[in-house]
Order: structure tokens, then sequence, then C-alpha cells
């Protein structure tokens, strides 16, 4: 019997949509969250409840796991200590857990790992990150744990600075940020499929016209974006002068106190 792919995060909006897409590709899947899943379970499909904080049920979540997608923890800005708790000592679980049993981690970095550029900067994975608040800084960290993971390990891990995914745009900013949810699924695919991958650095983007991000390793998994916000436009532009500077949007508008925007 083929190994499940475990996917974490998965009673979460785009943990949902990915289980059912992934499972009509004909993916075993074990689904796992804090809370429960909400939906019938996909053909095929097992849900396991883990709290990611506790090292040894995670530890039993990838027993017989083939690959991880880690789309679990929080995924909006919130004060460093609820942020530590799930975003960087439960993903250093699962890590650790990963390493014992050598399974590639797709995870769902962010956008949010640079959004203190301007918006308009072209920018390469190759540029220093400027994480826009405590979550920003919780995808750089898991980027940097899964570098040393990959040096001293060997464990082969894609990191998908996702976007703004969602079923179209909305707002003005989206036209450089979306990412389709057919595009999400061709990512995920191709970070699964490919051979090998080392530790790789993709964007989570779609082909947009209006991009602000280049030079990534999506050619070496094989992900070829088919999708364009440009479709979409005009759209209006939104937030307060902070949230439209910057390419991290609302996020780098929180709790902003050098009023220089």
């Amino acid at each position: 019997m083929t190994r499940p792919v475990l996917l974490t995060g998965a009673s979460g909006t785009l943990g949902r949509m990915l289980a059912s897409r992934l499972a009509r590709k004909g993916y075993a899947l074990r689904l796992s969250d804090i809370v429960a899943f909400p939906d019938p379970l996909p053909e095929g499909a097992e849900f396991v409840p883990v709290d990611l904080l506790d090292e040894a049920a995670v530890h039993d979540l990838v027993q017989g796991t083939h690959q991880i997608i880690h789309l679990g923890g929080i995924s909006v800005e919130k004060p460093f200590r609820s942020v530590i708790d799930a975003n960087i000592l439960g993903l250093t679980h699962l890590f650790e857990a990963a390493r014992q049993d050598r399974q590639r981690i797709v995870f769902a970095s962010s956008n949010h790992a640079i959004g203190f550029y301007e918006r308009g900067e072209k920018l390469s994975v190759r540029d220093p990150m400027r994480p826009d608040g405590y979550y920003g800084l919780s995808k750089a960290y898991g980027e940097l744990l899964a570098r040393m993971m990959f040096d001293k390990h060997g464990l082969e891990s894609v990191h998908m600075r996702i976007g703004s995914c969602l079923p179209q745009p909305t707002e003005a900013r989206h036209l450089s940020t979306w990412l389709s949810h057919d595009d999400f699924e061709r990512l995920i695919v191709a970070a699964l499929e490919t051979k090998a991958t080392g530790h790789a650095i993709v964007w989570g983007v779609s082909a947009n016209r209006q991009s602000w991000w280049g030079d990534d390793d999506a050619a070496r998994i094989g992900y070829v974006p088919q999708d364009d916000a440009e479709h979409f436009a005009p759209l209006p532009d939104q937030g307060d002068p902070v949230a439209r500077r910057f390419q991290g949007g609302s996020f780098t508008a929180h709790d902003y106190t050098r009023g220089d925007a």
C-alpha cells in the first residue's frame, strides 16, 4: 500500500481545499489539525487530531507517512507568545520528527518573510529576508531551520513563499501577489513529485504580469504557474499609507510606530 502524505493544518481554508484536490488526484492522505476536520473526509483519507506542541504526538503522527505538507500553525499576525508556540516550537517538533524518517517537508512559508520591501521592488529568493511582524519572523525561522536540517542531515524541503492564495484577487496588491487555487495545487504536486529538491524556495504566486518576485527554485522542482491576476484588473487599492507602501500590505501596518509612511 502507498504510504500516505501527511497534511497538517488540514481543517483550515487552504487545507480543506487542498485535501479535496489531492484526494481526487489519487493521493492517500493523513490529515491533521488541532481542531476537527469540518467536512466529510475525502476518499482514502484519515484524520488524526494533534497539537504540534505535543512533541511525542507529532513523532507518532509522522510514522508511516511518505512526505509532509505543513500548513499548520498560526496564519495571521499575533503576539509573539502565540506565534512562538505554534509556528516555532510546533514547527521544530515536526522537522525533528521528519528527519528521523527522512521525509521531505513542503512548508507553507509566506511573503511576510520579506514584507518590508517596498512595492515595485523586484526580489529574488536570495535577497535578505525582511519580516513584517512576528508571523513573518516565524516563517523566516522555518526557512532557516530547514536550511540547517538539509546541511546537517540531508533533509529535503520546499518552501512556498505564499502570496495571496484566494479564489480570485480582490485588491490592487493582489495583482502582484495572487496565487490561484489551481496554481497552488500545481505547486504542491510539483513539490511532492519532483525527484530531488534539496533546500528549495519558491514564490507561491501565479504567473502575474505585475509580480514583484522572481529568481527562485520553481524550475528546479518543475512548478509552472498558469494563471494571471491581470485578467481581473483594474482593482482598487486598500489599506492605510503603510499598507500601500510595502509588499506585506496590512501586516506591515500592524503596530507600525515609525510615523514615516
